[in-house]
């Protein structure tokens, strides 16, 4: 996880995440590759995509990772916990 500031006063979340930090949506079985960045279906705010996938039905959830910067792909499993962390912006 980043653990680069998470508002504009410089401090960082209880968790340590950047809620704001711009990450990419991708289906699942797209797999990565040479120019990956240019198939994601979606670059968005990390919580908007948290959020997103977290709203699906579970079995939908499934067919989406979210990717950060430096090629850490997120699977499910990882999102819905970032979705129940305490310091997650749902009202955002």
């Amino acid at each position: 996880m980043s653990h680069n500031p998470g508002t504009t006063h410089g401090e960082t979340s209880p968790t340590g995440t950047d809620w704001a930090q711009t990450a990419a949506l991708h289906l699942a079985k797209d797999g990565g590759g040479l120019l990956d960045d240019f198939k994601a279906v979606r670059h968005a705010p990390l919580a908007d995509l948290v959020r997103y996938i977290a709203l699906l039905s579970p079995e939908k959830r499934e067919d989406y990772e979210i990717e950060l910067v430096g090629n850490h792909r997120m699977k499910v499993a990882e999102i819905m916990d970032l979705y129940a962390a305490k310091d997650f912006p749902h009202a955002g």
